[in-house]
């Protein structure tokens, strides 16, 4: 049976990505070259430096992707890229490499949201998922409640009204001199802590939005007053407010609109306490779960070809004069 080859590619932020997905769902290859070590000297991101980044890596790292799926370039059918929300130049390096093969090759293009991506790559280990489903999406640039009704038919019920949980990770993190990115680092100290520091819940009980700003700043301000404690006892009280806020608004929201099954995306779904509570939760309210592989949850090209094939079975190519936009909103 004839197989419809996406070639993706993802440069939304600092993972330069490509991927070659097989009718939505058949990962023939996922690339990702990470420029964690080039911005850690730095403790975060520095965009001008992710967007020369990318331009040196775009190309060997296409290459890649098609030389592991086996395939020439001939054998594609579209070619996708993430088309934003992120770091404008670093989307516009992917946009305009995609928009450039799809022109040389003669392929539709699409361009694909990054947040709907997200969503997506819990499709790729299970494309059979029951829907309705809630799906909990954290990462450093958003912390998002949504209810997926059917493919490509979303509903925000909450997002976050000031940092992402990713955000205040790392922001504690370099508060405690731990280094970047702060998400892992604090997971794995927190193996060996005590929750015995109890950090404010925000909003833990106000409708679906978040917010980790005032949580962030109650982390700082009791290291200032208490010097002496233990770093892991404080990565494991913060990590235990961050999820308990994250899963007691996710399971609400999935009784509340009676769903099949609950899921969660984004790199800080890579988080080990966050998986272990979702699972959880699940069990006991008779929750279909699902969370992704770590290599799914970060930043990846497979999970914007799983996307991309949805998109094009529905509304067809876009045009190649669509461009990048740093802002752009999952569509509701």
């Amino acid at each position: 049976m004839t197989q419809n080859l996406v070639l993706a590619i993802e440069t939304s932020c600092d993972e330069t990505a490509a991927a070659v997905v097989a009718d939505g769902k058949n990962v023939l290859s996922s690339v990702v070259s990470s420029q964690v070590d080039i911005h850690a000297r730095y403790g975060g991101v520095v965009p001008e430096v992710a967007s020369r980044a990318h331009v040196d890596l775009i190309t060997p790292v296409i290459a890649q992707a098609l030389v592991e799926a086996g395939i020439d370039h001939s054998d594609v059918d579209l070619v996708a890229a993430t088309r934003g929300p992120g770091l404008i130049g670093s989307l516009l390096v992917g946009v305009s490499a995609a928009k450039s093969l799809a022109l040389v090759w003669k392929k539709p293009f699409i361009g694909v949201n990054h947040l709907e991506a997200h969503l997506y790559s819990c499709f790729l280990e299970e494309p059979d998922l029951e829907l309705p489903l809630v799906v909990l999406l954290v990462s450093g640039g958003h912390t998002m409640l949504i209810a997926m009704d059917d493919h490509l038919s979303y509903k925000i019920l909450g997002q976050t009204l000031d940092d992402a949980a990713g955000e205040a990770y790392d922001k504690v993190a370099r508060y405690l001199g731990l280094g970047y990115p702060g998400g892992p680092i604090i997971d794995q100290l927190a193996v060996s802590g005590k929750p015995e520091i109890e950090f404010p819940r925000p909003m833990l009980h106000e409708g679906y939005n978040f917010s980790f700003s005032g949580l962030k700043t109650s982390v700082i301000n009791y290291v200032r007053k208490n010097p002496g404690t233990p770093i892991e006892d404080i990565a494991t009280s913060f990590q235990e407010a961050v999820v308990d806020v994250l899963v007691t608004k996710a399971k609400k929201a999935a009784i509340e609109i009676n769903a099949k099954g609950l899921c969660i995306g984004g790199g800080v779904a890579a988080n080990s306490r966050l998986r272990e509570a979702v699972l959880d939760v699940c069990l006991q309210e008779g929750l279909h779960s699902f969370v992704p592989s770590r290599s799914y949850c970060t930043d990846n090209a497979a999970m914007v070809a799983a996307a991309a094939w949805r998109r094009y079975s529905q509304d067809g190519p876009s045009s190649l004069y669509t461009g990048a936009d740093p802002n752009l909103r999952l569509p509701e």
